[in-house]
């Protein structure tokens, strides 16, 4: 009772992660990574037992044939059991971010979508409910943006629920804005 009585009082932040477009798998991509730390820096570090993180990661194209997808993960004594298995795409990924959670002190659940990002992430935020959501951004400029598409200001400009964006620290801009 008291646990589920903690839960309901616990803030909830979804965190979109995604993977290095410049390393791929299993490195997070710097804008995520930047995200995910700025929330534990600014907003989790005085209480970890006051706040959950739910990681979402949205792998896109579609069609790689895991099957994992609607399995939350919540320690990292989960990912024993996949061990001797062929790890699909992402669960590095997510293994690294809630280990750190768990380094952290801070409750965590993680999953994994397919799809285009940008309505994935609308629609897991619709149906979890966070009380925010927290995205990376590659700091592209207005034609970049044009031409690649920018997942955070779409998410921010389309809100499901409140929604931060933190932006490349420019010490971590790569010599081109669009890598990640």
């Amino acid at each position: 009772m008291a646990e589920a009585e903690s839960e309901v009082s616990r803030t909830r932040i979804m965190v979109a992660v995604n993977e290095s477009s410049m390393k791929g798998y299993p490195h997070a991509s710097i804008s995520s990574e930047g995200a995910f730390q700025w929330t534990l820096e600014k907003i989790v570090h005085y209480n970890p037992n006051g706040f959950k993180i739910l990681l979402l990661h949205v792998q896109f194209p579609p069609g790689d044939g895991f099957n994992e997808m609607n399995r939350v993960y919540t320690s990292p004594s989960d990912f024993q059991v996949m061990k001797n298995r062929n790890k699909a795409r992402g669960l590095h990924l997510l293994e690294y971010f809630i280990l750190r959670c768990h380094q952290f002190g801070v409750p965590c659940e993680a999953w994994i979508k397919r799809g285009d990002p940008k309505q994935v992430i609308l629609f897991e935020a619709r149906r979890v409910q966070p009380d925010i959501l927290v995205l990376g951004c590659r700091g592209l400029r207005t034609f970049e943006r044009i031409e690649f598409g920018s997942v955070s200001e779409f998410c921010r400009t389309h809100p499901e629920c409140p929604t931060m964006v933190i932006t490349r620290k420019d010490e971590d801009m790569p010599p081109n804005r669009v890598d990640d």
